[in-house]
């Protein structure tokens, strides 16, 4: 009877754990920052607040950064994270190169609010590129995922036409990240957000090039090195010697890669995937 009532408990515990996890995994994966109507958003740089009225209620906030005479535009789609209060910092290296900045903050997060799934994420960022459509051709059009954001980037882009993909610390799927800390749990039907940034790249006709700190514990590097050996000459993988999840701007090399990448230095010559 004892051991039938240690395994009953076992059990019991994992079922346990394996509902808490189904019905509070945002908490796990979104830390947001919630920012009032309100707020007044300051940078060093000149900006627009934007404001986009979604058709099922939901209501996304964006920041829009513009240079005279601009090369194009940067649609930055940002970490898991706080606001875009906080992250409009990273828009000083893109204007620097000459490029506008477009950021968003996903629903729940700063101004942004509404339901929020992973079809929801996918389709308010499809939404704001075709926004972006109205002011440049796509060959002008320069999208950057950071982290989370990364899978969200690549699903955008497999849908368009996009002058390149760039993907900061990406991981091969959400789901094969998060099996790493859930490996006993059926994460197929418990995980509802599954972004197969694999499956998304497959369809991708613009050049995709990763940039991945080799000492990323969060993501490790292993997700990009398999993301470049899946598809090989479409996809370049830059390396940063030391770097960690969170700190690439930290190493001059992320800053020279940046700029190469946006003067055009590294070129792919892609032709379509096969979907």
């Amino acid at each position: 009877m004892l051991w039938l009532n240690i395994v009953i408990g076992i059990g019991v515990l994992y079922l346990a754990i394996g509902l808490f996890f189904y019905f509070f995994q945002h908490y796990f994966f979104f830390r947001p920052e919630i920012l009032p109507n309100s707020f007044t958003y300051k940078y060093p740089f000149e900006f627009e607040e934007k404001t986009f009225d979604m058709e099922d209620g939901g209501v996304i906030n964006a920041v829009y950064f513009k240079v005279p005479n601009s090369r194009g535009v940067i649609y930055y789609l940002k970490g898991n994270s706080k606001s875009i209060k906080g992250w409009g910092k990273f828009a000083k290296e893109f204007l620097g190169s000459g490029y506008d900045f477009f950021m968003m903050d996903y629903r729940g997060f700063g101004k942004s609010t509404g339901k929020r799934t992973e079809h929801i994420l996918y389709s308010d960022a499809q939404h704001l590129y075709k926004w972006l459509l109205n002011t440049y051709e796509e060959e002008h059009i320069i999208i950057y995922g950071r982290s989370l954001g990364s899978g969200i980037a690549a699903r955008v882009a497999s849908w368009n036409h996009p002058r390149m993909l760039i993907l900061d610390s990406p991981y091969f799927s959400f789901l094969k990240n998060i099996r790493r800390w859930a490996w006993a749990f059926p994460l197929k039907v418990l995980l509802r957000y599954q972004i197969r940034t694999d499956q998304f790249l497959k369809s991708m006709q613009a050049p995709v090039y990763i940039i991945h700190g080799n000492r990323d514990w969060l993501i490790p590097i292993t997700h990009s090195r398999e993301l470049r050996d899946l598809y090989p000459g479409h996809v370049q993988l830059f390396e940063i010697e030391g770097a960690g999840h969170n700190n690439l701007p930290d190493y001059p090399e992320y800053h020279e890669l940046l700029y190469d990448l946006l003067d055009g230095k590294h070129q792919l010559d892609i032709k379509p995937t096969e979907a």
